[in-house]
């Protein structure tokens, strides 16, 4: 007797995944079947090789360099993205800046608005937009929610902090921008969801370290330590991998309890 082909493992996209955050959103993606495809800015050996530490086969691992904010640059590299494994089931837009300095509100200068702006909330849009083309054009029938977008935002989507403002308003519209593209997308079985990390040991908050340390100190939120990159990571890969069907548009706090208003 013939046997049946095994199923193609599906294929994720993460961008900023060569560290930090997005680096835990890789491996757990991995972990769950996927083969996943590394986009970032610029991804060095060492990130390669700490990347394929964490992951085991039979999941894959491709690489591919860009700047999301360059959208004359985005045809090749949805290009490049799909050409790594021959499809795409789930896009996740990690990659993001900050402020280069906390500070007051009336002195943010239009270079960092612009920048926030530019990566987190532009190039977030019109990198989905491409790519979920693609994904339609594929003609790949999958189960329902089998095939996903995930934005992580940020906490500061909902919670302000004006010593980043410009920061906080970008994430904001990511939070809009997942509500958009699920009602987009749900007539073609594609679920879209948006992951809010709070506060996550990584390079980007270790300019902060000092001060959230203090506030754990004296008890900062109901769970009280700082979170890791693989917290984050397990929650994407959980909505990825169609385990809550009977949702889209939602909006996943990965922060330990700190967006609970409490007194």
């Amino acid at each position: 007797m013939k046997t049946k082909d095994p199923e193609p493992r599906r294929v994720a996209v993460v961008t900023g995944g060569a560290g930090g955050i997005g680096g835990g959103i890789v491996a757990a993606l991995a972990e769950r079947g996927f083969d996943v495809v590394v986009c970032d800015l610029a991804i060095g050996a060492a990130a390669k090789d700490a990347l394929g530490t964490q992951v085991a086969p039979p999941a894959r691992l491709a690489f591919v360099e860009g700047d999301l904010a360059d959208l004359a640059g985005h045809p090749a590299l949805v290009h490049a993205i799909h050409a790594a494994f021959g499809r795409v089931d789930c896009l996740v837009n990690n990659a993001g800046v900050s402020v280069k300095s906390r500070g007051d509100l009336l002195d943010v200068t239009p270079e960092s608005y612009d920048l926030n702006f530019a990566v987190n909330t532009r190039a977030a849009f019109f990198l989905t937009q491409a790519v979920c083309r693609r994904m339609l054009a594929d003609g790949i029938a999958l189960g329902e929610s089998q095939r996903s977008v995930v934005f992580v935002s940020s906490s500061n989507a909902a919670i302000a902090a004006p010593e980043r403002g410009e920061y906080a308003m970008s994430k904001a519209a990511v939070s809009m921008m997942n509500q958009l593209f699920a009602l987009r997308l749900a007539p073609h079985g594609i679920a879209v969801y948006e992951v809010r990390p709070g506060l996550i040991r990584t390079a980007m908050t270790r300019v902060a370290q000092a001060r959230f340390d203090g506030l754990l100190a004296e008890g900062f939120t109901p769970i009280n330590r700082w979170g890791q990159p693989q917290d984050v990571g397990r929650a994407v890969a959980t909505l990825a991998s169609g385990d809550l069907p009977f949702t889209t548009g939602a909006a996943l706090p990965v922060d330990g309890g700190m967006h609970i208003h409490h007194y």
